[in-house]
């Protein structure tokens, strides 16, 4: 037997090991040492021990298996098979065949569990209308800070009035996926696919939009992750499931200003207002009252939500997962390009004990083969995907 720590570019909220078992089996032991990360992890142990052998079955990637729970020191710890494979930050994953169809095809196939899955753990279940609600709540509450542009609260609040956007089928939902949930590998023939999913602690029934907002920081796959979605999903067609995954991203700031609201923390006030206001600013005037891909000007300052400090994706919960922030962190920034074995290897590459495929989204972005170039353009695209994998690892499964 052996430990070793696991590390992963994230923000430190737990102290992480990986374990290796006599048999060769790798264990990753994660403890939270305060209330929140505690309550996190009694959440994950919920959802993982809700897929059942059959739910597991019907995903094409693998989920944590869960191996068991105990208290260390002051923090629960929550022991979980290790999976191996590569995480992409959200700017960087590439558009075209490979990573970004990969991603929408896995989405699809959590939205396609069955109900029972979420209902018979005794987890989180919302209608449309109570999503719809709850969504209300807290614009109204962001609004009663005064720290909210009138012009935001203008556009959510004909947004949640707009009866079209909130005739969608609630899912199974992983309550907030994220870019760096997924775990990949590199294809041989097909590209970069997804072979695991983390991440499962807000696994719930609710809006599948919830699952999708991370791509107001993916503008590169945004298009070809939605399209492999809709052609992957057995569920009825959602006309307006862009237009509130749209709105989803940007609420994450209205919940972060009313997280520090509730705390007292007027550093995190200040922020919070400073990302609204930079929102705000990218709006075109007829953006006021739709949240639609129409919406395009805020995309620079959207550009930062993937380091917002993680919140409860679904429902009113304004609890923030950690009071640990950087203010600059937040500002809307361009990335440097991540040299090779840049710490995006998370969950495979550890060094250190604890601490769709879519011709016309394709051919709207690949470049126009030239004159008697006989290459395909969903080829290209899948070198390019595969080139960039490349970049950010060096290996193809570690």
């Amino acid at each position: 037997m052996g430990a070793r720590p696991l590390t992963a570019d994230g923000d430190g909220r737990f102290d992480s090991a990986v374990v290796t078992l006599a048999d060769g089996r790798e264990l990753a032991i994660r403890v939270g040492d305060d209330d929140e990360t505690s309550r996190e992890l009694a959440a994950e142990a919920l959802a993982l021990r809700a897929l059942t052998a059959g739910a597991r079955a019907m995903l094409p990637f693998r989920a944590p298996e869960y191996v068991g729970e105990t208290r260390l020191a002051e923090g629960r710890a929550l022991v979980t098979e290790l999976l191996h494979g590569f995480q992409i930050e959200a700017t960087h994953v590439p558009r075209g065949r490979g990573a970004a169809s990969s991603m929408g095809s896995s989405i699809a196939a959590v939205h396609s569990l069955p109900a029972s899955v979420v209902r018979g753990a005794g987890l989180t279940a919302r209608s449309a209308e109570e999503v719809r609600d709850e969504i209300r709540q807290l614009v109204d509450r962001a609004a009663a800070t005064g720290r909210v542009p009138a012009r935001l609260t203008v556009r959510w609040r004909e947004a949640v009035e707009d009866d079209d956007l909130w005739r969608f089928e609630s899912a199974v939902t992983l309550g907030g996926a994220k870019a760096t949930s997924f775990l990949f590998e590199d294809d041989p023939d097909r590209g970069p696919e997804v072979v695991g999913m983390v991440d499962w602690h807000a696994l719930s029934i609710g809006d599948p939009a919830v699952d999708l907002a991370w791509l107001s920081s993916a503008p590169d796959a945004a298009g070809d992750v939605h399209a492999s979605y809709a052609e992957s999903s057995d569920r009825a067609p959602d006309a307006a499931l862009a237009v509130r995954a749209r709105m989803l991203a940007e609420l994450e700031f209205a919940r972060w200003l009313v997280h520090g609201d509730l705390l007292r923390r007027t550093d995190i006030v200040d922020d919070a207002a400073a990302l609204l206001d930079a929102l705000a600013e990218g709006l075109r005037e007829n953006d006021l009252s739709v949240i639609a891909a129409r919406g395009d000007g805020v995309d620079s300052a959207l550009d930062a939500l993937d380091r917002v400090p993680e919140t409860a994706a679904t429902g009113f919960n304004t609890s923030m997962q950690t009071d640990a922030y950087n203010p600059s962190d937040l500002l809307p920034e361009e990335l440097e390009d991540a040299p090779a074995g840049d710490a995006t290897e998370d969950l495979s590459e550890v060094a250190e004990a604890w601490r769709d495929e879519s011709s016309a989204a394709e051919s709207s972005h690949a470049e126009s083969p030239k004159d008697g170039d006989d290459s395909d353009p969903a080829d290209e695209a899948q070198r390019a995907a595969r080139a960039a994998l490349h970049r950010w690892t060096n290996s193809s499964s570690e």
